[in-house]
C-alpha cells in the first residue's frame, strides 16, 4: 500500500526533525533528509521547496497553538485567570513539544526561521509576556516575564531533564515561571 501525501509529508517532517536534532537545522541537508527517507531528493523537493520550508512547517503546529492560546487568552476579563491560562498553556506547549523546543532553543536556523513565522503584525513574542503581566507592569516584571519564557523553554527542550516525566516537569516548570512572575495559582 502506498502512503498518502500527507503520510509522506508527515514523515518527512518527523525525520526532518530528528535529523535537525543530531546535527542542527545548518548541518542538515536536503539529500540527508532524502536518505534517511529512502527517497530521492527530487521527492523531498516534490513538498518542500526549500530548508526554511521544512524548518517552517516542522514549528508551524506549535506556533500556530501558541498563537490559539494567546488569541484565547485575550478573551479573558481577569488577569489572573489570563496569567494561570497561559502559565498552564505555554508549560503544557513546551513539555508536549520537548524535542522540537530542544531545536528552537539552540539552533540559529530555527531561530531566523521561527523569527520569520512570529512577527507578523503583533509579535507572538511581545504578546506573551505582555498578557502574562498586564499592560501596567514594571520594567522588572516584564524582565521576570522574559527571563520565566526563555527558561521555561531553554528547561523544557534540556536533555538534562529527559529523565523527568511530562507530569513531573510540567509541575515544575509551571511552579518555576509562577514564582518567577510572582503570579501565584489562583484558587
Amino acid at each position: 500500500m502506498t502512503a498518502t501525501r500527507g503520510e509522506t509529508r508527515a514523515r518527512l517532517l518527523d525525520t526532518a526533525l530528528g535529523l535537525f536534532t543530531v546535527h542542527g537545522v545548518e548541518g542538515t541537508s536536503l539529500q540527508m533528509i532524502a536518505d534517511a527517507l529512502g527517497v530521492t531528493k527530487a521527492a523531498v523537493y516534490y513538498h518542500f521547496r526549500t530548508k526554511d520550508e521544512i524548518t517552517e512547517a516542522v514549528a508551524e503546529p506549535a506556533v500556530r497553538e501558541l498563537v490559539g492560546m494567546l488569541d484565547h487568552a485575550a478573551t479573558m476579563a481577569r488577569p489572573g485567570a489570563r496569567a494561570d491560562y497561559l502559565i498552564d498553556g505555554f508549560v503544557d506547549l513546551v513539555v508536549r513539544n520537548r524535542v522540537l523546543v530542544a531545536v528552537l532553543c539552540s539552533d540559529p536556523g530555527v531561530i531566523r526561521t521561527i523569527d520569520r513565522i512570529m512577527h507578523g503584525d503583533e509579535s507572538v513574542m511581545l504578546r506573551l509576556p505582555a498578557m502574562l503581566i498586564g499592560p501596567d507592569a514594571d520594567e522588572s516584571a516584564l524582565v521576570a516575564a522574559h527571563v520565566a519564557l526563555a527558561g521555561v523553554a531553554m528547561a523544557g527542550g534540556s536533555p538534562a531533564l529527559a529523565v523527568l516525566d511530562d507530569e513531573a516537569l510540567r509541575h515544575h516548570l509551571a511552579a518555576a515561571m509562577r514564582r518567577l512572575t510572582g503570579r501565584p495559582r489562583r484558587p
